[in-house]
């Protein structure tokens, strides 16, 4: 039944395989159902609601990719969306969730006809073949930036980002919550790296079970000591199971009262989040792809309209729920690296939301430092691709560059995107190449022009 549903060996995969793979991914993306209730928590929402919505979204948009596209990439909550949602329109600009979620809902339909439409695939074949791979590079950088972060290992300083301290932090009496668990995403790091050369499938699950564990004897042997104040919670589980919030608080929560009075500023929320959502999920799709080979000769994704409409769906009725955005996770490269490369990757990944939202006491206690030695492996993993850039051709070379290094630096892979896609233009215009750029790439770098000036 797998198989005639996937197509397994079309694919050169194996349940096992797939399996791992969507296993590893929602591992490393599994922090969201712990951090998307705390960030639109600030906006008001019910945070029990939101977390039983981005979990039952999160399933249904996996779920979506697996049978629309057939393709192993996962969807939740989007990063930097649900931070505009609660601390901009709802902080900022003090509309009410209500309206936030309308807008959520009003992009999800938007998003459904744009697809069916080919507009974003039109879009997405727009981008020259040197460039989607400068993306992949960049969501390498920007993915393994993140995990960095999310360890500790980089934290703000006078110099805008800075090394994490060990000296300071004995100094300051914060080795044993904070310091050594820097140090456990370190050792995580290279057990990890030593898994993947010597060729160990399921290297990064294994690797971030392990880390967990070394984190937990750290804990029952003292040299780690909870601080909940500071963030660094006990990693032992405090249960396994406990049943889900209701999403009564949420459910169908819309205000489209607010749309007819106020339509002019909605109309710019919406357009803010068509506008981020549309090249985040481009630039994942691209950049995990590129990755997993799925690109064909011309650098076109076969199957790329599918994927999109899954992932406007996902939005649709991760509205419906109570939720953000939903969009395609950067994190599904963790499961393509394990060798995913059907829908049942993202299924598997859809099922462990479901059973997450029952097993959560034992998922929460998953801390970052042992996921984020995935996520700067992976990084590793993608800029590999680096070399398959032209860099000879300084016309092409040039935005690429630009592209890789505003993803990481702007944190964004948005704009990591417009930036590369306005630089490639104006400097083969400049050089008298423009017949190499395609009208809609013309199109595209005026409107993140004006975007700079209008949003």
């Amino acid at each position: 039944m797998l198989e005639k549903l996937f197509k397994l060996s079309e694919n050169k995969t194996n349940v096992r395989t797939e399996v791992v793979a969507g296993l590893t991914t929602f591992m490393t993306m599994a922090y969201i159902l712990a951090v998307n209730p705390g960030i639109l928590g600030a906006s008001g929402m019910d945070t029990g609601a939101v977390f039983t919505a981005t979990g039952i979204a999160s399933a249904i948009a996996c779920f979506c990719m697996a049978l629309f596209a057939n393709s192993p990439f996962a969807l939740s909550a989007g990063m930097g969306l649900n931070a505009y949602f609660a601390y901009t329109v709802c902080g900022a600009y003090g509309y009410s969730w209500q309206v936030a979620l309308t807008a959520v809902f009003v992009e999800g339909l938007v998003f459904i006809v744009l697809s069916l439409t080919n507009v974003r695939q039109a879009i997405f074949d727009a981008i020259p073949k040197n460039l989607k791979i400068a993306v992949s590079v960049g969501i390498g950088f920007f993915i393994a930036f993140i995990g960095m972060q999310n360890a500790h290992i980089i934290v703000d300083g006078a110099t805008l980002v800075s090394l994490f301290s060990l000296k300071s932090s004995i100094a300051a009496g914060t080795f044993t919550s904070e310091g050594i668990t820097v140090l456990l995403a370190l050792v995580g790091t290279l057990i990890m790296a030593f898994l993947l050369i010597k060729g160990v499938k399921g290297y990064m699950l294994f690797g971030i079970v392990i880390t967990w564990i070394l984190g937990i004897i750290c804990e029952l042997t003292g040299v780690y000591v909870p601080n909940p104040a500071a963030g660094f919670y006990s990693l032992l589980p405090s249960g396994l199971f406990a049943m889900p919030a209701s999403i009564a608080p949420t459910f169908l929560k819309f205000d489209f009262g607010f749309v007819t009075s106020h339509l002019l500023d909605f109309v710019t929320v919406t357009f803010a989040f068509l506008f981020v959502d549309i090249f985040d999920t481009l630039g994942t799709v691209i950049g995990c792809a590129t990755k997993a080979n799925m690109l064909d000769k011309d650098g076109k994704l076969p199957k790329i309209q599918e994927v999109l409409l899954a992932d406007a769906v996902g939005t649709l009725c991760g509205s419906c729920l109570g939720t953000s955005t939903i969009t395609t996770f950067v994190e599904s490269s963790s499961g393509i690296n394990e060798g995913g490369r059907t829908g049942l990757t993202s299924c598997t990944t859809g099922v462990m939301f479901l059973v997450a939202l029952f097993l959560w006491p034992l998922f929460s206690a998953i801390p970052s430092f042992a996921t984020a030695p995935a996520l700067i492996i992976v990084g590793f993993l993608m800029m590999q691709q680096v070399t398959s850039i032209d860099w000879l051709d300084l016309t092409k070379a040039i935005p690429c560059f630009i592209t890789i290094a505003t993803m990481g630096f702007a944190y964004s892979i948005s704009e990591g995107i417009s930036f590369g896609i306005i630089s490639y233009v104006v400097l083969h215009v400049l050089n008298g190449k423009s017949k190499e750029v395609s009208p809609l790439m013309y199109v595209l770098a005026v409107v993140f022009v004006l975007k700079y000036f209008l949003i």
